[in-house]
């Protein structure tokens, strides 16, 4: 009798471990299954879509090279800028400092700063963005500078100087489209367009400085400064048309006869 006792009471300790065994032990069930391959799957899906995000990114600022155009771009910008410091020269002269011509010598000087400062950004692969921000900023400038020279065309009216007044009034035109030009540039630059389109916009936003240059040089036929205003102009869109045909990687004229041998 005492030995059956004891085989039950053996037999309820075994009961009891095994109900405490079962009732610690970790969960086996269908969800926790089906929620550790849940999660393993949105883990999955998170670092695909963060590869697909890097992917498009490294595509988004993958940009090619303006390098080419670099050199004549920063020559280009800074002949503007000395020409828009003259034309504020000549207004002192014409004593019409502080009107609307001399603000739109300041806008063109501004400009000019812009298009050195895309230039020289344009020498890296990485500063493309910089480039597109400065040659839209020297776009603004520009178009700018044309509300200033309505500006000077009313003052112009309003002081019976006719003759100034038609004089100023044939900027504007040039003016304008060098401004849509060269926002073409950058926008063309953003978009991803060819070279040879990027190239095109740089070429006709120098056939428009030079147009403009001409309309400066008759301000006033006698004066030196806007001579040299319209003389550093001049060189300015002859830079911007050699920034385009670098760029679209036209070759040189080389030297005919002799020229080539330095005196």
């Amino acid at each position: 009798m005492k030995s059956v006792t004891i085989a039950l009471g053996c037999i309820i300790q075994l009961l009891s471990l095994a109900t405490l065994i079962q009732a610690f032990a970790p969960p086996t069930n269908n969800n926790a299954i089906m929620t550790t391959h849940h999660y393993h799957q949105q883990s999955t899906q998170i670092k695909q879509y963060t590869t697909q995000q890097r992917t498009q990114q490294t595509t988004t600022t993958q940009l090619y090279s303006l390098k080419p155009a670099a050199l004549p771009l920063m020559d280009s910008g800074k002949a503007l800028a000395r020409s828009g410091e003259l034309l504020i020269d000549l207004t002192s002269k014409l004593d019409l400092y502080g009107g609307g011509l001399s603000a739109a010598g300041a806008n063109i000087r501004n400009c000019g700063d812009c298009l050195a400062q895309a230039g020289a950004s344009a020498r890296m692969k990485t500063a493309t963005e910089l480039v597109i921000d400065e040659l839209r900023e020297g776009s603004d400038c520009l178009r700018e500078g044309t509300d200033k020279l309505t500006r000077a065309v009313e003052e112009s009216e309003v002081d019976g100087n006719t003759v100034l007044k038609d004089k100023i009034g044939k900027m504007i035109v040039p003016m304008k489209q060098a401004s849509l030009w060269l926002e073409e540039v950058g926008a063309s630059i953003l978009q991803k367009e060819s070279l040879d389109v990027i190239a095109g916009h740089l070429i006709s936003t120098g056939e428009a400085l030079l147009l403009l240059s001409m309309t400066v040089e008759v301000l006033d036929e006698e004066s030196e400064d806007g001579k040299l205003s319209a003389q550093r102009m001049v060189y300015a869109s002859e830079q911007m048309i050699l920034a385009g045909k670098e760029l679209k990687g036209e070759k040189k004229d080389k030297p005919k006869g002799k020229s080539w041998i330095k005196g």
